[in-house]
């Protein structure tokens, strides 16, 4: 019953049942993200005026990194047979990845409740006065050709821990419909980015996704591949630390074009629309069995880490401009993710497409690192007004559906 549309007498049934609160009349909503990088976890509360769902205004935001043992948990899962050894290594009695799964779960939520009660405290606004949490989970496989998506949450203890409805599981929704359940942030990017120059939005998480904002309100959107989660994968393994800031160790080096050659091969770069991708298909193995390949082909060329950092840099800037200029020919790109803080991707970003103004969100008015945030704040809000929050042309499903369940 909760995923269908609601009728006015339904939504007061809800509203009588649920603490005489109406779901629908507060406009905070709060929207969390933890993304494919597995950096941290953000949250931020939104304040959506009247009908005009374009209309929003960010009240406070809160992030905090990953404890140790659950970002390790994360990875492990996050990759096929990865929990044998994070069993192995950590004990605690687990049996099986699904006991890795399950303890994983109640943990994330625990955290997310962390999160948000911080981020109340911060913005000094009561729990009653919230709406619904947005939270995604952690996506932990994302299989669309099996028609399934898996993500990591317990939202009843989310929902208990914080005292506020939690809209959760958007994207099987879709996929019950026949998408790919991703992505799912260019509805909102069509409600937030009204300007008619800006004529697409490039989100640089983990994964590249973009969407174009054509006339009429049409949408197009698909993921383009591999963002961060490479470059920060490699520069953790070689100088311990989680990410590389304004992409200095990048520009240190040289693109192996050899091997940026081999990377672009990959089959998932050639697939049309509609097309979703993550860990499954981009990870470090995957990585090194190209630097492995390349030293059997070229065996006297000299490869440095940074020139592997230069070369995946030029993996991600190439790949999504590939996508973006076959589909927008003027106007503003607005770049998104923590992509957008990378100072040498977004000058590659603009080499490649000279026929458009390359910039960040935050010249919109938005910071980058909150708009996925924001994003699932609004699906939340669209799933207890009862409206569609899926892009059929963008995840290839058959019809507009509303997304997700409600734990109230």
């Amino acid at each position: 019953m909760m995923t269908q549309h609601f009728d006015d007498a339904l939504l007061a049934e809800f509203n009588q049942l649920f603490n005489d609160n109406p779901l629908s009349d507060s406009p905070y909503f709060i929207g969390m993200m933890s993304g494919t990088s597995l950096d941290g976890m953000d949250a931020v509360l939104c304040e959506f005026f009247d009908e005009g769902e374009q209309a929003v205004n960010v009240v406070a935001s809160h992030s905090l990194p990953f404890p140790d043992d659950l970002k390790s948990a994360l990875l492990a899962l996050t990759q096929p047979d990865g929990t044998k050894q994070y069993i192995t290594k950590h004990g605690l009695g687990f049996e099986s990845e699904l006991d890795v799964f399950g303890w994983a779960s109640v943990y994330y939520a625990n955290f997310a409740s962390q999160v948000v009660l911080e981020l109340l405290d911060k913005a000094n606004i009561d729990a009653q006065a919230v709406s619904a949490i947005g939270c995604h989970g952690q996506t932990v496989r994302h299989r669309p050709q099996w028609s399934f998506s898996l993500q990591l949450l317990d939202p009843n203890v989310l929902a208990e821990r914080t005292g506020i409805a939690v809209v959760s599981d958007f994207r099987r929704r879709d996929m019950a419909v026949g998408g790919q359940g991703a992505p799912l942030v260019p509805a909102f990017h069509r409600a937030m980015f009204q300007d008619p120059t800006i004529k697409a939005v490039l989100n640089l998480g983990g994964i590249a996704n973009i969407t174009v904002l054509g006339r009429d309100g049409l949408v197009q959107g698909f993921d383009t591949g591999v963002a961060n989660l490479l470059m920060d994968a490699w520069i953790h393994q070689h100088q311990g630390v989680g990410y590389d800031k304004d992409g200095n160790w990048a520009s240190s080096g040289t693109v192996v074009q050899p091997l940026l050659t081999l990377l672009l091969e990959h089959p998932f770069f050639a697939k049309t629309p509609p097309k979703s991708t993550g860990r499954e298909e981009f990870h470090l193995g995957w990585l090194q069995d190209n630097l492995n390949q390349l030293g059997l082909t070229h065996p006297n060329l000299a490869i440095s880490p940074a020139d592997v950092q230069a070369t995946l840099a030029e993996l991600t800037a190439q790949s999504a401009a590939n996508a973006i200029k076959e589909l927008v020919t003027d106007g503003i790109l607005i770049v998104c993710g923590g992509g957008a803080l990378n100072t040498h991707l977004m000058t590659r970003l603009q080499a490649h497409l000279p026929h458009l103004t390359v910039q960040s969100s935050a010249k919109s008015g938005v910071s980058p690192i909150l708009v996925e945030g924001m994003a699932f704040a609004w699906l939340a809000r669209q799933t207890i007004l009862g409206r569609a929050g899926n892009v059929p042309a963008v995840t290839g499903a058959d019809k507009e559906v509303v997304l997700g369940q409600v734990c109230f």
